[in-house]
């Protein structure tokens, strides 16, 4: 069972910092593959940014250009030159922090709130949005990876973790709401349950994609097979991703996150990725056995009707198998609006 703190320690200062000692393991790899000076590994990463963000933009809109109709999205909202510009300021910070000698877990302190700004700027008008954002960063880290040799991408790869987080994760979000609870009850049931989740959050995904990759040997998905190490690391990061709203929805006692932001964007993108939902479904039975064994009761039975509803709306009945236009299924729309109606059916049958 996880352990937790003491209800007087559940801050939203301690849940950044539960999150950025996710980092701390990479600052012993990084020892041990020594030390370059500051400037010329950010003078590198910067020197790269141009070609690196004009080749992953290229990707970004090759993938994700079809979907703009398909998901009748305003394309007067993707501006590419704004995107690109936001995740060259990403990279340059990230840089600027390795010169300055910080740590990747003070830098992921450093950073929450201007990611946090990003996504809600990006998320204002249509959360999708933030999907090419998203991606635009991550294809570029790809590409500034390549232009860097093995020691220094070992270096610099805790960096792009923390900004890849930030981008794909609501984690200012979580601490903001993690603030309301700590100031009207720093026992709140969801503060501790989410303070307990936390630090579990990477073994549990890593643990359920190598489940994943052993039951699907042969999937293949638009960059590789699972187990190839940009699929496992993404994937990962996924599955990262999934914990991190369901606290998320804890703390804001309602699935609107998901339902407004993670699910149309798993719409968007999965389906272009060639990602199946049957993954998708494997992956939240996984998660849900995970979080029996690992958390404490009260806090699994506490986070419970959450991850129901999020599993509810990956079911096969919003996407058969039979279909594979996924994202023109009709039950798309309607399962979006009623999400927060299944939510309040299973809290209930909690509380009876």
């Amino acid at each position: 069972m996880g352990s937790m703190e003491s209800p007087e320690a559940a801050t939203p200062y301690s849940l950044a910092t539960l999150w950025a000692q996710k980092y701390v393991d990479k600052l012993r790899a990084q020892a041990a593959l020594g030390e370059l000076p500051g400037t010329q590994l950010a003078d590198k990463v910067k020197g790269s940014l141009r070609f690196a963000s004009s080749q992953a933009w290229a990707k970004t809109e090759r993938l994700l250009a079809a979907e703009i109709p398909r998901q009748r999205l305003d394309p007067d909202l993707i501006d590419p030159w704004q995107i690109a510009e936001d995740s060259r300021e990403l990279f340059e910070k990230a840089a600027e922090s390795w010169g300055e000698g910080l740590s990747p877990a003070r830098f992921s302190v450093k950073i929450a709130p201007f990611c946090g700004r990003l996504r809600a700027r990006y998320s204002e008008r249509d959360p999708r949005v933030l999907g090419f954002l998203s991606m635009q960063f991550h294809y570029t880290g790809q590409m500034v990876s390549q232009a860097l040799s093995p020691q220094e991408r070992g270096l610099f790869h805790p960096y792009l973790k923390v900004m890849d987080d930030h981008l794909y994760m609501p984690l200012q979000r979580m601490y903001e709401g993690a603030a309301v609870h700590a100031s009207d009850n720093a026992s709140s049931a969801s503060l501790l349950a989410v303070q307990e989740l936390l630090p579990i959050v990477t073994s549990v995904a890593e643990f359920i994609c190598a489940e994943v990759a052993q039951r699907f040997p042969d999937y293949r998905c638009e960059s590789g097979l699972l187990t190839d190490l940009e699929v496992r690391i993404s994937s990962i990061r996924d599955v990262e991703m999934f914990q991190v709203y369901l606290g998320l929805c804890a703390l804001e006692g309602s699935v609107m996150a998901v339902q407004q932001e993670l699910f149309p964007l798993c719409v968007m993108l999965y389906p272009p990725l060639k990602v199946e939902w049957k993954l998708v479904r494997q992956m939240l039975e996984l998660l849900d056995q995970a979080l029996h064994s690992r958390l404490s009761p009260a806090s699994y039975t506490f986070l419970l009707p959450y991850l129901q509803a999020v599993q509810g709306m990956f079911s096969l009945e919003v996407f058969p198998e039979s279909d594979p236009i996924w994202s023109h299924h009709p039950d798309v729309l309607r399962y979006m609006g009623t999400a927060q109606k299944l939510l309040q059916e299973l809290v209930s049958q909690e509380v009876t």
